[in-house]
């Protein structure tokens, strides 16, 4: 199959049950195909496009992209889902591929021994189903609603990669980027099974607000969102923010670990230096692994996260 492009990141860039399906569960209804693989794997890195199924609330099922990159080895490797940003701009959601196997951060977990896992959410991509993430307007959003619904794109992908036979369901790790990241905790929030860590770099909601630097639509409302997904998570965190981020200064990410961690979640802050022109992008940039890889190697060592080895093939797959 053709490489899929790696996601468009401009400088200002915002940048994962029949309710979570398994393989095999019925697909659409229209008869065009249902889940499971849309490829064969490709390359060394076994590159493989997958569809997974969710059920929204008004019932209707939609069709989501998953595109799974392996590890050297056939027996079951532990798996991290990486979860997308939002662009500024509207337009550019239909544009928007997973990175391929090789881009810098893909490769990094590869490297350790994961199974790396990039949901396509709904309104993103050929990803079946409208953008659901919007918050409202600027003045009166609704953060938590908005990070929920990214959440329930991670939820599904989450629990159809589990059930693969190449991937350890336990010890897994959940990573988001902007607006993944902050669908990353309101993931957590629920606490989904088998999830050893989850890593926000540079999550939230808002930024740029009237196309401006440096601001946000209510910090006031992130700040409240982020301790209402705290009230309930209780898997361990790790925050990673630069100082020269454009869309959520140090000031705001450290007034949302606050108020995570003040209702009670488990989470570690790194605050790291300028990166380039905009910190925000730091963790999808070239060189970026330098300094976030060191900080999340540590993390990973001390979670059930194993790093490095796949473990013995499951029996009965």
């Amino acid at each position: 199959m053709p490489r899929l492009a790696a996601w468009a990141l401009p400088a200002c860039l915002a940048l994962l049950s029949c309710l979570a399906l398994q393989p095999g569960c019925a697909g659409r209804e229209d008869g065009n195909g249902g889940p499971g693989p849309a490829s064969a794997p490709a390359g060394p890195l076994r590159e493989q496009l997958h569809r997974v199924a969710l059920r929204e609330e008004d019932g209707r099922r939609r069709l989501i992209g998953l595109l799974l990159c392996r590890p050297p080895g056939d027996g079951p490797a532990p798996l991290v889902l990486f979860n997308h940003g939002s662009p500024v701009n509207p337009a550019a959601r239909a544009a928007m591929r997973p990175r391929a196997c090789e881009s810098e951060p893909i490769a990094w977990f590869l490297a350790q021994g994961f199974v790396v896992g990039q949901p396509i959410r709904r309104g993103y991509g050929t990803s079946e189903g409208g953008w659901s993430e919007g918050y409202g307007r600027c003045g009166d959003p609704d953060f938590a609603a908005a990070g929920r619904e990214s959440a329930r794109d991670m939820a599904a992908a989450l629990a159809y990669a589990q059930a693969l036979p190449f991937v350890r369901p336990e010890g897994v790790t959940i990573v988001g980027q902007s607006a993944g990241g902050w669908g990353a905790l309101a993931l957590a929030a629920s606490n989904p099974a088998h999830v050893a860590a989850v890593v926000n770099f540079a999550g939230g909601r808002g930024g740029w607000a009237l196309g401006i630097a440096n601001s946000n639509c209510r910090p006031d409302r992130l700040v409240a969102a982020a301790g209402a997904f705290g009230a309930t998570a209780r898997i361990p965190s790790l925050w990673i923010y630069t100082a020269n981020d454009s869309f959520f200064a140090p000031e705001i990410a450290q007034a949302m670990y606050r108020a995570y961690t003040g209702a009670g979640a488990p989470a570690e802050f790194h605050a790291l230096p300028a990166f380039g022109r905009d910190g925000h992008g730091l963790f999808v940039s070239e060189g970026g692994s330098a300094l976030w890889g060191p900080v999340l190697a540590r993390l990973l060592a001390g979670t059930g996260a194993a790093t490095g080895v796949a473990s013995a093939p499951r029996s009965g797959t």
